[in-house]
């Protein structure tokens, strides 16, 4: 063959080849060609590093807080469960002595940890039950169209940017027993003025009465939230067979509202249980008795007077776990009921 055969027949073979085809390429079982594999290696990397990416990320943006919660949270709450199990002074942190459940027990004999656990109860009943009540009607009032109702949202929810101890002492001066404007009142109505401070039901109503200003407008807001989230079709319906703004409240808001009164009831408990900087701050000198005769003193107050004051960390980390289960079974009940709500409502 010659020359000029030879360059016919390479003309000839790069006509039949496919256009994808190189020099060198592979060809598959039909004689079709095939890239040649480059940087393999780098892409199996690149999807294994996709599928890492993928499986980590949501746990690498979640695990600040942890790391906070259990720096801050989680290992305080087991170090108190530790010192309520010795016999730990404030003055002597390194020399503890295993006590068992004697804190415990003298707790539960201590008739102070009950008159706290009484007052505790007595002021979160006083102040949830209006708090909550006087919410439910303002968010009422709220959810129909008002002039300037933007401005009146942020009017209530000014109490609970404010802080407990300018409430508080603003109450203070309230509540003073010759120069309170409470008095004041009393006395305009013809009512006996009331030393707010050293009685037991005045003292326990003044506190209550701080939390109920400082917190309505927060719940109202959360009331408010819930209502516009009704659909409009069910008070439509219930205007259509005659029902008034009264009978829709009661036959259509609360039953929509129940699983958001079960969250504030419960979010209220739990702040009452906890209630320390207002009874502290109201009673001056004696605050951290709850009164001369303890008549307001909660179990935060006691806690913070047997820790701080007394010296007793043991028993006030006693005291602290009483009330993380106080409110572990708040939450028991709150799970119990609400899933009741859910049955009841299928």
């Amino acid at each position: 063959m010659n020359g000029s055969d030879q360059a016919l027949a390479r003309s000839a073979s790069s006509a039949d080849a496919a256009p994808g085809d190189q020099p060198g390429a592979a060809r598959d079982a039909h004689g079709r060609g095939t890239a040649p594999r480059k940087n393999g290696g780098t892409s199996a990397w690149r999807r294994r590093l996709y599928r890492w990416d993928m499986k980590a990320s949501p746990y690498a943006f979640i695990a600040p807080f942890f790391i906070v919660f259990g720096a801050f949270s989680l290992v305080p709450l087991l170090y108190t469960a530790w010192y309520s199990l010795h016999h730990v002074q404030l003055s002597a942190l390194d020399q503890q002595t295993w006590a068992g459940l004697d804190n415990y027990r003298n707790l539960f004999s201590s008739e102070f940890f009950w008159n706290a656990l009484k007052n505790t109860f007595t002021i979160g009943l006083l102040s949830t039950v209006p708090q909550l009540a006087a919410a439910l009607w303002l968010a009422h009032m709220l959810n129909y169209r008002l002039r300037g109702s933007t401005v009146w949202r942020v009017v209530m929810l000014t109490p609970y940017a404010t802080s407990a101890a300018a409430a508080t002492l603003v109450f203070v001066l309230l509540f003073a027993p010759e120069s309170g404007m409470v008095n004041w009142a009393l006395d305009l109505v013809g009512l006996d003025p009331v030393n707010w401070r050293e009685s037991g039901w005045g003292s326990q109503a003044a506190v209550s009465s701080i939390v109920v200003w400082r917190w309505t407008g927060y719940n109202a807001l959360i009331y408010l939230a819930a209502m516009q989230a009704i659909p409009t079709d069910l008070y439509e319906s219930a205007a259509l067979d005659g029902a008034g703004r009264w009978q829709q409240f009661r036959h259509v808001t609360i039953p929509m509202l129940r699983p958001t009164i079960l969250f504030t009831v419960v979010v209220s408990t739990i702040g009452a249980t906890q209630l320390f900087a207002e009874p502290l701050l109201f009673g001056g000198v004696s605050g951290t008795k709850g009164g001369s005769e303890h008549q307001y003193q909660t179990l935060g107050l006691y806690m913070y007077d047997q820790g701080w004051m007394v010296g007793n960390l043991g028993k006030a980390s006693a005291i602290a776990w009483s009330m993380f289960l106080i409110l572990l079974v708040v939450a028991a009940l709150n799970l119990l009921i609400s899933r009741r709500l859910k049955r009841s409502s299928r």
